[in-house]
This record gives structure tokens, C-alpha cells and sequence, in this order.
């Protein structure tokens, strides 16, 4: 059977709008901490897309969501994504363990929202207080495990990945608040909204709070950035305008990152819990090299690279 002239003309139009079409895939975490990410999928999901909006109309964007920063590190690895919002910590280490060559940090997104959460009715203060003690972290080498198990060596512990004279467990955010409250655990080294959770649902001392440290920055596979230098440029401009405008309008972003993280996790997080996580984040599109200098000496002090890594490929703006 022959096709008409004008099915002909008809596909090869579908074929080349399909073609023309440009995919960005770009994860971020769960968190109030990871708001642009958060809230420009939420946008996304309603057809307002941040991102689709500044990069044009045959630009789409597609999500993804990861619980702890290794897991986008191995994304990024696999080529599965182009960007993601991550903790400096595990950027670090992908960065050093590709020898420079797959990670590139563009752009900060959130500082503060991190720390040392101690159960209420246990005297810990010092890292020698927690000799034999068990202290749940989001995962092996994200960035709130490196800064607690440097916290610890700092302070005169042994710490082991596997034990030590302190127990560092990495474990789901979710499950640390549960097990928190049934006192299996001492402490957490958390992030944001889990640090205000254990703190308001089980009555947690937050002892340190790491409030001018990165917590998270937006990073790009080196493949993207060398072959999409333009749209990775667009990307950090579109990105540094959403955070300008997450800092001018808290109410809305707010809002936002409530109904996202509902769709996300099946959740619902009261409006008081995210305004009281609110107050302790800064959100900045700054790039942190002091703080990922200091995420470096954390990283070799956690015996998680053996030396600081050459800079000069890491830190690259569009």
C-alpha cells in the first residue's frame, strides 16, 4: 500500500519536531535544603516550568529523586543524568575518584540545614562523649556522614567505617527519626526538615549546627558541560534567578515545596515544620569554594580520600 503525499509530509514533520525536541534530566533530593530542585519540579509538574521557561519551548526537562548524594554521584556516572542538586561531599568524591574527569560544580544552591541531633535525657556535648555511642547518618559518605565522622576524628575518636570507638550508621533519613524515638539510636547527623522533625516529634538537642557550611551545590557531568556549554549556561542563570527569587518570596516557595514533596514521598510536612526548617537554610547560588575546601580536609580526616585533589578542573562556570 502506498502512502499519500500528505501522510509522507506528515510524519517527517512529527519525525523532526521529536528530533528538535531537547531533553535535560536533572535530579535533586527530597529536601528542603534541595529547594531550587524541589520546588522547579513542582513547577514542572504543573506545566509553570521554571527551567522550561528560561531554556525555550522545545526544551523539557525530566526529574529525578534521590535520597542521598553517592546514589546521584553513581547517575551522573552512568550517564543516567546531566545534573543534580548534591551535597558538596559526595561531589567531592566522585570528582576525586574520577580523577577530575566526570564532575563539574557550577553553582551553590543552600548553606546551613545540617547538624548533631542528641537524644534529650543523654549528656552529650564533646566527641568524647559519644565513646560507644550509635549515631544514625543519611548514607556512607554523603555530606552529613563525612562531617560527622570528622567531627569525631577531630575530636580524638577512632572511627572505622565499620566501627570504631563510636558507631556511625548510615541510614534513611525516615528511619532515623523511628528509630530515634525508640532510643536505639543516640544521635543524628542530619539535614533538613529531618533535624527540626527529631527535634519537635522527639524532643532532640541539637548540639551542632553547621550554619555556614554548604550543604548543597548544583553540579554537572563534564560531558554536558562540554558538549551543552550554552544550555549548561542558560541552566545556572535560570538556576541563580530561581534562588533569588526563593529568598524574595518564602511564603510561595514554601507552599511550593509542601505540595512537592507530598507528591514525592507521600508525606504530608505540616507548613510550621518547613518554616521552622526555614530559619535555619541559606539559600545562595554562590559558588563555595571555602566550604568545599573544608568538606576536603573532612573527607581526608574521614578517611575517605587519601589527599586533597587538584581544584583546577572542579570549579567551572558556564
Amino acid at each position: 500500500m502506498k502512502m499519500s503525499i500528505l501522510a509522507i509530509l506528515t510524519a517527517a514533520v512529527i519525525g523532526s519536531s521529536a528530533s528538535s525536541e531537547t531533553m535535560v534530566r536533572i535530579g535533586h533530593f527530597p529536601n528542603i535544603t534541595h529547594a531550587q530542585g524541589v520546588i522547579a519540579h513542582a513547577l514542572s509538574r504543573q506545566g509553570k516550568g521554571w527551567f522550561e521557561q528560561h531554556l525555550g519551548p522545545d526544551t523539557k526537562i525530566e526529574w529525578f529523586v534521590y535520597n542521598a548524594g553517592p546514589s546521584a554521584m553513581e547517575a551522573i556516572f552512568a550517564n543516567s543524568i546531566d545534573l543534580t542538586y548534591v551535597g558538596p561531599g559526595p561531589a567531592l568524591n566522585a570528582y576525586t575518584k574520577s580523577n577530575g574527569a566526570e564532575i563539574r560544580l557550577i553553582a551553590g544552591a543552600a548553606e546551613g540545614g545540617a547538624g548533631l541531633i542528641v537524644q534529650p535525657d543523654q549528656n552529650l556535648k564533646a566527641p568524647t562523649d559519644f565513646r560507644g555511642k550509635k549515631i544514625a547518618t543519611p548514607q556512607l559518605g554523603n555530606t552529613q556522614d563525612i562531617s560527622c565522622r570528622a567531627w569525631l576524628t577531630e575530636g580524638g575518636l577512632k572511627i572505622t567505617q565499620l566501627g570504631g570507638d563510636a558507631s556511625v550508621i548510615p541510614t534513611a533519613n525516615p528511619d532515623q527519626l523511628a528509630l530515634f524515638k525508640s532510643k536505639k539510636i543516640e544521635a543524628v547527623w542530619t539535614v533538613e526538615p529531618w533535624l527540626t522533625r527529631l527535634e519537635q516529634e522527639a524532643s532532640g538537642k541539637v548540639i551542632v549546627e553547621e550554619k555556614e557550611v554548604a550543604t548543597t551545590v548544583l553540579v554537572s557531568s563534564a560531558k554536558f558541560m562540554t558538549q551543552r556549554r550554552e544550555l549548561a549556561k542558560k541552566i545556572a542563570q535560570a538556576h541563580a534567578e530561581l534562588t533569588d527569587w526563593i529568598t524574595r518570596n518564602p511564603d510561595e516557595a514554601q507552599k511550593l515545596i509542601k505540595a512537592e514533596l507530598l507528591a514525592e514521598t507521600k508525606s504530608d510536612m505540616s507548613a510550621e515544620l518547613i518554616s521552622a526548617a526555614w530559619k535555619r537554610i541559606n539559600f545562595t547560588s554562590e559558588t563555595p569554594r571555602a566550604s568545599v575546601e573544608k568538606f576536603v580536609q573532612n573527607s581526608v580526616r574521614a578517611g575517605f580520600i587519601k589527599t586533597a585533589p587538584d581544584f583546577s578542573k572542579l570549579f567551572e562556570t558556564p
